[in-house]
């Protein structure tokens, strides 16, 4: 009877998936909203059954997505599916929500890669190389239709479109871990009330207001920080690709806790709630409001601001 109940669950649940599947490919607008439910059907079985017959939930839908897609259905199966069967199994397994997101991040973040990988060297379709060439050549189109209209390029603009362009590449790393972070935080918000409809127990968030990053985490900037300094790197090799990876992450972290302490501040002092969003929205939008959040981060991370604020 228990098998029964099994299959019976896990053919509902492949079928849900084959429509939002077929969502996702053939219609853009809403394929696009869909696209971040795939996971739950496999969060779901994940959540309630073993890791075999998660596993066996797995090979099913690969198939029924070859069957009902096409061949490139595949990969957002394996990305969605190992990405919901990892984070359904923490889930199982009693895990705090923290847990759940990083184990989900991480097996994303995998996908991404290894999908990547294998795009470049068996089809040769190097996506992100031809999205900077397309760049690149706009750029170089921009400029023509200036010349052509007689007007001279200004020579300092398009030197810094050049090194923005570069940086963009060096960056791509970094890229793909706030892709799979950010991807991971959607199919949390938008399945785990669904899942706790039909009797899942998820650990609550705690508020963002009491995140503390490691303080091990200010020795490593400083380190990163004083290595860019000091090693001249030859750009695009791997010691500057690994340094302005690294430094990029480290400073969008030393950012999320200079906001946290923003909130935590402005908890205390009983400000409205909408203050501390319309900072965070702002601090995104105006540059020299991203450098004092930062700062803040440091200080907050490395000198215990919180306690001298309630001391």
């Amino acid at each position: 009877m228990k098998n029964v109940h099994k299959l019976t669950e896990g053919a509902i649940l492949l079928a849900a998936y084959a429509v939002m599947l077929l969502i996702t490919i053939y219609v853009p607008i809403l394929g696009a909203v869909v696209n971040l439910f795939l996971s739950l059907p496999f969060i779901m079985f994940a959540a309630k059954h073993n890791r075999q017959s998660a596993l066996v939930f797995m090979v099913a839908a690969t198939l029924l997505s070859l069957i009902v897609g096409t061949f490139f259905a595949i990969p957002l199966t394996l990305a969605y599916g190992l990405t919901g069967i990892v984070m359904g199994d923490f889930i199982r397994n009693q895990k705090g929500r923290a847990a759940v997101f990083l184990a989900g991040s991480i097996t994303f973040l995998l996908n991404l890669v290894i999908q990547y990988a294998v795009a470049v060297a068996l089809f040769k379709m190097d996506f992100i190389k031809q999205s900077i060439d397309l760049v690149r050549e706009s750029v170089e189109q921009s400029m023509s239709m200036l010349e052509a209209l007689g007007q001279e390029p200004n020579s300092t603009i398009l030197e810094q479109l050049n090194t923005g362009i570069d940086l963009l590449q060096s960056l791509v790393p970094s890229i793909f871990v706030m892709i799979s972070l950010a991807t991971v935080f959607f199919i949390q918000l938008v399945s785990f009330p669904i899942i706790k409809r039909f009797g899942v127990k998820i650990g609550e968030w705690k508020s963002f207001r009491e995140l503390t990053l490691p303080k091990s985490l200010i020795y490593y900037f400083f380190i990163a920080f004083a290595a860019s300094l000091f090693i001249h790197a030859e750009a695009g090799g791997y010691v500057y690709l690994a340094l302005t990876n690294i430094l990029f992450v480290l400073q969008l972290l030393m950012v999320v806790q200079g906001l946290a302490f923003i909130w935590y501040y402005s908890h205390l002092k009983g400000w409205p709630k909408a203050l501390p969003i319309l900072i965070t929205v702002f601090v995104f939008i105006l540059p020299f409001l991203l450098y004092i959040v930062w700062i803040l981060g440091i200080i907050d991370l490395g000198f215990d601001l919180r306690k001298r604020v309630i001391k």
